[in-house]
């Protein structure tokens, strides 16, 4: 089997959904036996008074998840289609199995979106 370089692995990557991409680091770390965690923020403490200043940072990225389907899946999985570049078997697998990630780590605004569309069709959903 021919070794793959780095640029290879990220244009593969880059046609993989955020769904399959999630789905390949769980496999990922399941093989491996580790985990992806991402670089905590280091805070500087300090102040005249001695006390510990923290900085507060502001989320920016967003998940919208599906925590139930509700009466109408059909909507539901056309909804979910949209918004996502799945199929209709991934889409109604993803539907199916709730609680799952629809989106992840997009904008505010675009996860407000996704999930008016969703609780629009019928679904529940939230938004972390």
């Amino acid at each position: 089997m021919a070794k793959l370089s780095q640029d290879d692995l990220l244009a593969q990557f880059e046609e993989m959904t955020l769904i399959e991409l999630s789905e390949f680091v769980k496999a990922f770390e399941d093989k491996f036996d580790v985990t992806a965690a991402a670089a905590a923020p280091v805070v500087v403490a300090g102040g005249a008074a001695g006390g510990a200043a923290e900085a507060v940072e502001e989320q920016d990225e967003f998940d919208v998840i599906l925590t139930g389907a509700g009466d109408k899946k059909i909507q539901v999985i056309k909804v979910v289609r949209e918004l996502t570049s799945l199929g209709l078997k991934e889409a109604k697998d993803l539907v199916d199995g709730t609680p799952k990630p629809v989106l992840e780590k997009v904008a505010k605004d675009a996860a407000e979106k996704a999930a008016e569309a969703l609780k629009g069709a019928g679904a529940s959903v939230e938004v972390k």
